[in-house]
This record gives structure tokens, C-alpha cells and sequence, in this order.
């Protein structure tokens, strides 16, 4: 029998988030349910162009090349169309050979339910109001925002970027800022410093990477984490214990003091950058693929 999926990282991850599905979908708007049912049909041998989530799932699913006997990472299908229309999407699976054996179709409902029965760590959608759903039942949720095509990166390494407060941590600090300014959150912060965060919406995604980190040496380690934050000196000592306190590693932290996020996560090559403000996921998504995190104070 094979070993539950909750011995793996799962990520759930939507047909629109993983092929680019646009054309499609603008006939399923224009035009109505049978007339996409049916385009789909007389389509399904023709492949799906790559999405904005494609190269980061082929990454995800080559880390279990060298574990043939004991896959460490599942990548499960969750789409709105029909098992009829669903055809070409797992033709297109087969079409880029990518080990996904795993699917849910809801013929127009929202999937996020099965996001919970897979036991997934992350789900991934263009939808977000789905996004929002999975969030509020407290599993890391992001909605993708950049288009497919612009990634470039030919290494094999993985590198997950993530912002903190509202996303790795809770809003608790982000409330302060938003509330009484920049000098109330840093007065509070640096006063706070040696009291750990409460766990944001990230937390038990990037302790499961965590643990997936440490099957690897140091030096020989397929996955590279970076926390991208608008903190600066002196907020950024709570932090720091705060993962410490978590006993989560970081390979990587940059305290930005409200610069834009592009160029750095560019410069790191992240596969997928996670922040819940609208804003630095435009900027973020110019140069790499970005989840936006609806939680939190900026998004009420």
C-alpha cells in the first residue's frame, strides 16, 4: 500500500495555475459552459502552453528523481472543470512528463474542500476567492500573479521567497504599523524582541521545507529559502528569534526598509515569491512568479 500523503510536502495546485488556460476561459465567459465543454473536447490532444506555477511544479517534482523508492514531495491536480474536459489537462501532464497521478474534478465547483482531504501543505490557484477559503481554514493559500513564460532559470535549486509579517508570522506587528505608524511599530518591536511571533498562514508550509532540508547536507541541498521583508534594523531582531525560537532554518534574510522587492527577488532567482500586500506582489511579479496571501490587516 503506498504511504499516505501526509509523509510527503503535497502541494495542491489549480489546472489554471499550472497551464495557461486564458484562451479557454475567455470562451467559457464569452460563450457559456458547452461551448468551452466543447472546445476543450475537440482540443484535448493539443498540449496547454506552460503556466505561471509550471516551472516551479517541475522543480517541486524533480526532487523525488533520486528518491524513486521514497518520493518526498506530491504535487496533486484541484480544477473546476469536468472529468470530460479535465481530459486535456492530464494529457497535458503526460505531454510534459510530469509525475502528477493525482487529481480532483469539481465540474464547476470550488475544489479547495479536497485541499484539506489531500493533506496538502500549500495550494496554489488563480482563484481568489478559493485562495481565501483555504486560508480561512488555516492552510498556506496564494493566489498566482504573473504570467507564464517569464521564468528563465535553467538551474535545478528550488528557491522559495517569502515576506513575514502576515505570511511566516501573524499580522499582530502589522496591525501596529497600520494603526499607529512606522515609530509606534518599531518602539513596539524593538520592545518585543525577545517575544517570539505568533505563526502566520506560512509557518507550517516553511517548517515542512524545513524538514525537507534536513534530508540534505548543507552544502548539497536542492531547496534555498529567503525571507524578503520591509523590516529594517532595530525590527528585525524579533524575527530572527523568533525563527530561532521556531527552530526553522533560513538560508537567506534581506531587511529592505520599504524598498521594492523585484530586483532583490530577481537577484535571488526566487521560483515563487509569497506576500500578502497587493503591492509588493505587483512589483514582485514583474520579475518573478508571486502569490498574493489575502490574510491579514492589509486585506481586510
Amino acid at each position: 500500500m503506498p504511504g499516505k500523503l501526509g509523509d510527503k510536502l503535497v502541494v495542491a495546485i489549480s489546472s489554471r495555475a499550472l497551464f495557461d488556460l486564458d484562451e479557454s476561459h475567455h470562451i467559457f465567459e464569452s460563450q457559456g459552459i458547452e461551448a468551452y465543454s466543447q472546445y476543450q473536447i475537440e482540443h484535448e490532444d493539443k498540449p496547454l502552453a506552460p503556466g505561471a506555477a509550471f516551472s516551479l511544479v517541475k522543480k517541486l517534482l524533480a526532487l523525488n528523481s533520486d528518491k524513486a523508492d521514497n518520493p518526498v514531495v506530491e504535487v496533486v491536480l484541484l480544477s473546476r472543470n469536468s472529468a470530460d474536459t479535465g481530459l486535456r489537462i492530464f494529457n497535458s501532464i503526460q505531454h510534459y512528463q510530469l509525475d502528477i497521478s493525482r487529481a480532483a474534478f469539481t465540474s464547476g465547483r470550488s475544489p479547495y474542500g479536497y485541499v484539506s482531504a489531500f493533506a496538502s501543505h500549500l495550494f496554489l490557484s488563480t482563484d481568489p476567492e478559493d485562495v481565501r477559503a483555504a486560508l480561512d481554514d488555516g492552510f498556506a493559500a496564494a493566489t498566482i500573479l504573473s504570467q507564464p513564460g517569464k521564468d528563465t532559470d535553467d538551474t535545478t535549486e528550488l528557491r522559495f521567497a517569502f515576506d513575514g509579517d502576515a505570511v511566516i508570522f501573524s499580522d499582530e506587528a502589522e496591525q501596529i504599523y497600520k494603526s499607529k505608524g512606522l515609530k509606534a511599530f518599531t518602539e513596539s518591536e524593538t520592545a518585543s524582541a525577545n517575544k517570539p511571533l505568533a505563526g502566520g498562514p506560512f509557518k507550517n508550509f516553511l517548517a515542512a521545507l524545513h524538514r525537507l532540508q534536513k534530508e540534505y547536507s548543507v552544502e548539497q541541498c536542492p531547496i534555498r529559502t529567503a525571507l524578503v521583508t520591509a523590516r529594517s534594523a532595530p525590527a528585525h531582531e524579533r524575527v530572527i528569534k523568533t525563527l530561532r525560537e521556531w527552530q526553522i532554518r533560513i538560508d537567506e534574510a534581506l531587511f529592505l526598509g520599504g524598498m521594492p522587492k523585484g530586483q532583490f527577488l530577481r537577484s535571488f532567482k526566487a521560483d515563487v515569491f509569497f506576500d500578502d500586500q497587493t503591492t509588493h506582489c505587483d512589483d514582485a511579479s514583474e520579475h518573478v512568479a508571486t502569490g498574493h496571501v489575502p490574510h491579514g490587516v492589509a486585506n481586510n
